[in-house]
């Protein structure tokens, strides 16, 4: 069943990740660009972006290209012969694009074989580092009780220089509902 990144599920993911819109090197040295997006996504990052900062509409349009080309389709395998809601395929997707992992998950394993309460309990596996928790319970609720935790907004970085890393002293707010549903709504 093909399957449509909705400005819902886009917001979702956005909640939970960092809207930088030039480049800059992340925790292991990765050129980094918009809401996670690396030249391994198949996009060139570096030096595109270098001093090159984008509208939040360019910036989502790669982001939505990034998930719908290198995320969505293993959702899709992992899935294979069991229907997703909107808020189940937010959460294994949002899952998939902070762990890459999805192939591999008991917890999705279990949830297909009807084992709902062992599939909540093992998406809690993925608990590492600690400051990702609270993002794993987020998937969990919007996945078993379809509970959504984005708000319509993101949180937006700037770059620090030299360094080319983000000044997480610069956190700002930004609204992204408008602009996503302008792009995908």
């Amino acid at each position: 069943m093909p399957y449509k990144i909705t400005p819902r599920i886009a917001a979702e993911l956005i909640a939970h990740e960092a809207i930088v819109r030039e480049a800059y090197l992340d925790s292991v040295d990765v050129w980094t660009w918009s809401v996670g997006i690396t030249s391994a996504s198949g996009h060139t990052v570096w030096p595109r972006y270098l001093d090159n900062p984008q509208t939040l509409r360019r910036c989502f349009e790669v982001y939505e290209w990034a998930i719908r080309t290198n995320y969505l389709p293993a959702v899709e395998t992992a899935f294979a012969g069991h229907a997703l809601t909107e808020a189940q395929l937010g959460a294994a997707l949002s899952f998939h694009y902070n762990t890459g992992a999805i192939d591999r998950a008991v917890w999705v394993r279990r949830w297909k074989a009807g084992d709902v309460a062992g599939a909540r309990r093992a998406i809690m596996y993925w608990r590492r580092p600690p400051e990702i928790r609270p993002r794993r319970r987020n998937e969990r609720a919007l996945f078993f009780d379809g509970v959504w935790s984005g708000t319509g907004t993101g949180t937006e970085y700037q770059v620090r220089k030299p360094s080319y890393r983000p000044d997480w002293s610069s956190a700002a707010t930004v609204q992204i509902g408008d602009v996503l549903q302008d792009l995908f709504g």
